[in-house]
């Protein structure tokens, strides 16, 4: 995502992470957009306090390293916001935004077609949307462990990447790009495969839904998970990534469905 960014040329005054967790991209973006205003944005809660203590206390201890050097009227400006909202429902005006990164976080929402067109509102005209999100091949062992168990909905079902070009079109962005890789993890414990899976988003399904397994079906996923060590003794979780992005392109019909038509007067 920071390779594909830095190949962009764009300046932004607003910038949105959707999906920012406790922050850790917010300072790249800054960097990236030094001029400009960023805004983390993600929907749980609890991770978005957990990012403001660790931003509160870096903040301070910078404070105290520069306090002997700087006049002591100097105060540390905070170089981002955080605000805990709903993809598909950003508390932003329309066309307030220069560019909407989200990294790792689309495949959470259970409607990404309704957030690409709420990304696109939120945009300026000429207005930058990238994202990456995980495709339908990824966790496949994972998946192939459960289904030898029951046929229980315990992982999320990925959006594939030609999907979400469409989606992206019919959102009224222009020119979307699509790429996919496909990565390859290895663990020596099945129990932090598994954390990390449920971290990542394969399983966030709600509580209420969530299929608990039981104590024997467990032990022969372990089983089956165990059975996949390869010749490094690491077990493998595959990983499809997609990655998109797209331009808001000038509006070509007004709300009441009337056609925008621009003349260009002759020299």
């Amino acid at each position: 995502m920071r390779e594909k960014l830095a190949m962009v040329r764009l300046e932004a005054s607003t910038v949105l992470d959707l999906g920012c967790g406790e922050g850790d991209e917010l300072s790249h973006l800054k960097q990236r957009f030094p001029e400009a205003t960023i805004f983390g944005v993600d929907g749980a809660e609890m991770m978005l306090k957990e990012g403001k203590k660790t931003e509160l206390a870096a903040h301070s201890g910078m404070e105290r390293l520069l306090k002997h050097v700087l006049p002591s009227s100097w105060k540390a400006s905070s170089k981002h916001h955080l605000f805990c909202a709903n993809f598909a429902q950003i508390p932003l005006a329309s066309d307030s935004a220069d560019v909407i990164w989200s990294n790792l976080a689309l495949h959470w929402h259970p409607q990404p077609d309704l957030a690409l067109k709420e990304w696109r509102r939120v945009l300026r005209v000429g207005g930058l949307c990238m994202f990456s999100c995980f495709g339908p091949d990824s966790m496949r062992e994972l998946r192939e462990a459960f289904a030898a168990i029951d046929r229980a909905p315990h992982m999320l079902d990925f959006v594939d990447m030609h999907d979400f070009g469409d989606m992206t079109v019919h959102a009224g962005l222009a020119t979307p790009v699509m790429d996919m890789e496909k990565i390859t993890l290895r663990y020596e414990r099945v129990e932090r495969l598994l954390q990390d899976v449920r971290a990542l988003g394969g399983s966030p399904l709600p509580q209420q839904h969530e299929l608990r397994v039981s104590k024997s079906a467990y032990r022969k996923l372990i089983s089956l998970l165990e059975a996949t060590r390869g010749a490094d003794g690491r077990i493998p979780l595959t990983f499809e990534l997609v990655y998109g992005h797209a331009f808001k392109p000038p509006a070509t019909k007004r709300e009441n469905g009337e056609s925008i038509v621009q003349f260009v007067p002759r020299k």
